[in-house]
């Protein structure tokens, strides 16, 4: 399988190859035209490099050797994370970062860091403003994909500020936050800046509580949860009089949306949070990469150009759950989504940058040999005699020690098991930290 690369001038060749390619690169000194910024929510090192393997090994490859899209960029780097108060930073404080450009406290969205954690007189006058601002001021489209709801720390923080990422909906606030003048995010998305393009889900911090839900209507879970009695995506519709402005929540609608024709476009497709990927219902939600097309359809029609911000959100939330399957399966999913925003835009005009908000307490273990399923198992035992699986996470749900004995997993495959990876540390809450990437 591998008798190529037993061969020394093999892998000669494959480095004069890159070398050459590195000589050859023309440094691009244009100013852009159009900005796509395609976000990775807990995508560190190894949960590309697990993704890498995985995306080879779905197209019957060995996967090591595989390249992912956002491999062949000319420049890569390093980050270091932290927020002001925290060693270890939250989707929220990295994205007021990296999108605002000032850091600031954990939990909290598009505030600088003198603006406390869930108080809201700390808000006021402490704003800080996104690059999805600037390029709507400069007269460029705007517009935010994402596979959580839109209301979500990472999109949240393009459009809303708050002393609280837990502000979803006025249902989300303490009362005192409300008397100090304080809104929800969910109301902030149709009142601070005016988006081209939102897609993602979050249908029920938009609607009246009790709304029953278009897809779920018997779950009370999914029906809407607003307290102020306002329907927002009625709303959004009213503000968009004159303009050809499109609201749909499945498959069939968004489809039917015609990007040639269409100024705004707003698709909730989940009550929250999307499916991850290997779980969703194609008859019912398109993928990211598809979201992510019809997003830049939109707004390449503007002869100014546009911002975009991608966020693979749900890469995160596999993480958090323990559930490293769904985070690899969301990657390749989001990296899928950059394959798309490439081809469909020019490069000599258009700054694309690939990055992570932070990392997890996620590795890669065990000296499996080469090509063996990176969902599986090491070749390798304990020094309980019992096999342990090529990827753990050093906190998090998941942990079982009985009797001071790990499960035996030594007749479990673990390929068809998703939610099955080993847990080093337990811990009492389903929340597992980010590490820094």
């Amino acid at each position: 399988m591998f008798l190529l690369e037993e061969n020394p001038e093999f892998w000669r060749a494959q480095g004069a190859k890159a070398l050459q390619a590195a000589l050859n690169m023309k440094l691009n000194t244009n100013v852009a035209k159009n900005i796509m910024l395609f976000l990775g929510d807990g995508m560190g090192i190894t949960t590309i490099t697990a993704a890498r393997i995985l995306k080879g090994q779905m197209h019957n490859q060995s996967g090591e050797e595989t390249v992912m899209t956002m491999d062949t960029f000319p420049h890569a780097g390093l980050l270091k994370t932290y927020s002001v108060d925290f060693q270890i930073p939250d989707s929220s404080s990295t994205a007021t970062a990296y999108l605002c450009g000032v850091k600031t406290n954990l939990n909290t969205v598009g505030v600088n860091a003198a603006a406390r954690n869930g108080i809201c007189k700390t808000q006021k006058g402490n704003e800080v403003t996104s690059i999805l601002k600037w390029a709507k001021d400069a007269g460029k489209s705007v517009g935010i994909v994402t596979t959580t709801r839109v209301q979500h720390a990472t999109p949240a923080t393009t459009y809303a500020h708050s002393a609280s990422r837990k502000w979803y909906s006025d249902a989300d606030m303490p009362a005192s936050a409300k008397k100090e003048g304080c809104t929800d995010i969910a109301s902030q998305l149709l009142n601070n800046t005016d988006i081209d393009v939102i897609i993602g889900g979050g249908r029920k911090y938009m609607t009246p509580k009790g709304t029953w839900d278009p897809e779920y209507p018997r779950d009370l879970a999914s029906s809407g949860k607003r307290q102020d009695g306002r329907h927002l995506i009625s709303d959004w519709q009213k503000m968009k009089v004159g303009k050809v402005a499109r609201y749909v929540w499945n498959r069939t609608d968004f489809d039917a949306v015609d990007p040639d024709t269409t100024d705004y476009l707003m698709a909730l497709f989940e009550p929250g949070d999307l499916r991850f990927d290997v779980e969703r219902d194609p008859t019912m939600d398109p993928s990211i990469a598809e979201t992510t097309e019809k997003a830049i359809r939109i707004l390449s029609k503007n002869p100014k150009g546009f911002f975009l911000l991608v966020e693979g959100g749900r890469i995160d939330q596999g993480h958090h759950a323990s559930r490293a399957s769904m985070a690899l399966h969301e990657t390749v999913a989001f990296d899928n989504a950059v394959a798309k925003g490439l081809e469909l835009t020019n490069e000599e005009e258009t700054l694309t940058l690939v990055t992570a908000d932070h990392s997890h307490a996620f590795t890669f273990n065990g000296y499996p040999f080469r090509g063996q399923s990176i969902l599986g198992k090491s070749p390798l035992y304990g020094k309980d005699m019992l096999p342990y699986t090529t990827l753990m996470y050093g906190n998090g749900p998941g942990y079982k020690v009985v009797d001071n004995k790990r499960p035996d997993i030594r007749n479990v495959d673990t390929r068809k098991k998703p939610k099955l990876c080993s847990v080093l540390v337990k811990r009492s809450s389903l929340y597992s930290p980010p590490f820094n990437l």
